[in-house]
Formats: structure tokens, sequence, C-alpha cells
């Protein structure tokens, strides 16, 4: 038996690499959760979730009070069942942000343990479909860069040998994204995907304007037009615009997926393993989109998430977004511009711990 002797959370605020702005709002700090479980084999699994400048600590108060003090003592090799128990546990908060967040931090570290105990990486013990994964670039694609920034940056990572870039979208005129993007098309040609990303700014006019307008210069996809809610005007969307709809990562459950794909809403799925409440419930994504021959492309977390694209057959590309590199001894590997999953076993981040603890602000 593997008995969780502790179990301890706290908040470390990251500094933002580089200034990131959408059409809706500016990354102002990456609030990290971490959460640490200890068992009677000696091990420790390390899980963690964020947000991105608030909230953060109404997850670690979900953590401390409710979640954390019901796995001492328990059996850390029962991932299901323990998920399945805190989820109901946190029934009268679900489905939403702070609940999701607190059980993928718990729901990680457990799979980190899982992994150590079984001495494989994640990516093998998940699925093991391959080792390595497309990367593309969003670091050179924000809102707030003029079009030769962006020209720029799409072109370094083509050269990088990377398969996509992409652009934020949402200008004041749709005229100005239309310049953005036909400019770095022109630059890079027909072969380097470019993403599109609106971040739930249209109405559910101005999305079929945008899209038009988008289309001649054959965006991969077009995330999060509408609001994450709007399952129907998603749908409608994807019905009048032959670029792929990407969306996921404001969706909290499985459930949430399985109506955007039942409706033909979404193309492209995003599943983030932090918003969705943690690796459990990732996988059940992945396999539910599988059967909907619908790839997955998950946003952020590219540190965790190369090994989880790399796990199952229709994960399709890893967001190039360093996130964790102030706390960690290594960054994702990358080799002939794809990212290769780590070996070792466990989740695969090896954290610097002095560093998280002179972050650590809870």
């Amino acid at each position: 038996m593997s008995t969780i002797t502790a179990a301890t959370a706290h908040l470390a605020d990251l500094e933002v690499e580089t200034e990131r702005t959408d059409a809706v709002q500016a990354f102002v700090k990456q609030e990290t959760i971490l959460v640490d479980l200890t068992t009677s084999e000696g091990l420790t699994g390390t899980g963690y979730a964020y947000t991105i400048g608030t909230g953060g600590s109404s997850v670690l108060a979900m953590l401390r009070d409710h979640l954390l003090p019901r796995l001492i003592g328990r059996d850390a090799r029962l991932v299901e069942g323990l998920w399945q128990e805190l989820f109901s546990l946190t029934r009268a908060t679900t489905v939403g942000a702070i609940t999701s967040l607190a059980l993928a931090a718990v729901d990680t570290a457990l799979w980190d343990l899982r992994c150590k105990r079984a001495g494989e990486p994640l990516w093998r013990l998940a699925g093991g479909f391959r080792q390595d994964v497309p990367l593309y670039d969003t670091e050179g694609g924000w809102l707030h860069l003029s079009t030769e920034d962006l020209v720029k940056g799409a072109l370094e990572a083509r050269d990088k040998g990377w398969s996509g870039v992409k652009i934020k979208v949402g200008k004041e005129q749709v005229s100005e994204d239309v310049e953005r993007l036909r400019a770095v098309r022109e630059a890079v040609g027909p072969a380097l995907h470019i993403m599109t990303d609106a971040n739930q700014s249209q109405t559910a006019s101005s999305a079929l304007r945008l899209a038009a307008a988008l289309e001649p210069y054959a965006p991969f996809w077009l995330e999060e037009p509408l609001p994450a809610d709007d399952v129907s005007g998603h749908a409608r969307l994807a019905r009048a615009t032959s670029i792929p709809v990407a969306v996921g990562e404001s969706l909290y459950s499985p459930l949430q997926f399985r109506q955007y794909l039942e409706s033909g809403a979404a193309s492209v799925v995003q599943v983030d393993v932090a918003r969705v409440g943690g690796i459990t419930p990732w996988l059940k994504v992945a396999h539910l989109a599988e059967t909907f021959n619908v790839m997955v492309c998950p946003h952020f977390l590219m540190e965790l998430h190369v090994s989880l694209v790399a796990a199952v057959p229709n994960g399709r590309f890893v967001e190039y977004i360093p996130q964790l590199r102030a706390v960690t001894r290594s960054e994702i590997a990358i080799r002939d511009g794809r990212a290769v999953a780590p070996e070792e076993p466990g989740i695969g981040i090896d954290w610097d711990r002095d560093a998280v603890d002179d972050r650590t602000v809870a």
C-alpha cells in the first residue's frame, strides 16, 4: 500500500517573461499553486495549477480547507477513486475554475507519484503513442506587437523548424487583423501553419465577418472567437466558415467538451490540464475527441502537456509559451523543431525548490 502521509500546498508568484496581451486582457503574473504529496514509501509527488493574475489564494484555500485533509491516510494508487471522491466533496462549487484548478493540483501530484512508483515517464504511462510532438509558437504573436515584429517572430519559428505560429486577433478594425495576417503569410509562405486566437472577444456577427476576412490567408484555426459558454454560437460559426474552430482553454469538465463535439462546434480541442481538473479528466477529453476524429492541441502548460500530447494518437501540437523557467532546473527539450517528452519517471518537471521558495507568497 502507498499511504499518503503528508499533503501540503503553497502559492508562488512567477514573473512574466515577456509582455503578453490579447483582445481582452493582459497577462499580469502567473500564480502557481503547488501541491506536494508524500507517501509511506518515501516518494513525493508534486502537482500544480495556475492562474494568470487573480484567484490563486482562493484555490489555495480550497486545497487547505477541504481537499488535502481528506487525502491523509489514503492509498495514493487509487487515482480515479480519489479524484471522484474529491469532486463529489466539492459538488457545491463544481463545475468551475477554482475547484477545477484545485483538483488539478492534487491529480497531477497523484500522477507524479504513479509514474515514479512505476519507474515510467508520464508520456509512456498515459498512453505511449510517441515521444516527440510538433511545436507552434505563441510568444511572437501577441496583440500589442507590431506587424514587423509578428513577421520577425514567424520567420524565426520557421527557421527553427517549428510547425506553426499563433497570431492574436481582435484589433478595433478587422482590416488591421487582416493586414497583420497577410504580412505574416506572405513572409513565411504556405507551408507554415498560422493559428489565430480571438480570446472570446467577438459577437455572433463580428465573428462571421472576421472569419470571412481571414479565410483567404488559410489560418490553421480560429480560436475562441466567442464566449466559451456559447456552444450554439460556435456551432453556427463552424458551419459558416472553412476555418477550423478551436475551443477548450476555458472549459472545465469533460461534459462541456462533449457538448461542443456533439454539436460540431469544435474542430480542435484545446483542453488544459489545470482548468479541466487534472490529468485524469484530460485523458478522458482527449479520448472523447478521438472518437469524433478531432485533434487535441492543449492550451498553455507546455512543460506538462508535451507528455500528454505525446501519449495520445490525436495529440497534434504543443503550444510554446515558457512559464516555469524561473522555478525549474531544466527546460522543455526541443529537437529538430519538435518538443521531446521527458524520459525521467514522473510528470517530467524538475522543480528548483529554492527558486519556488523565493517566490512563495502563501
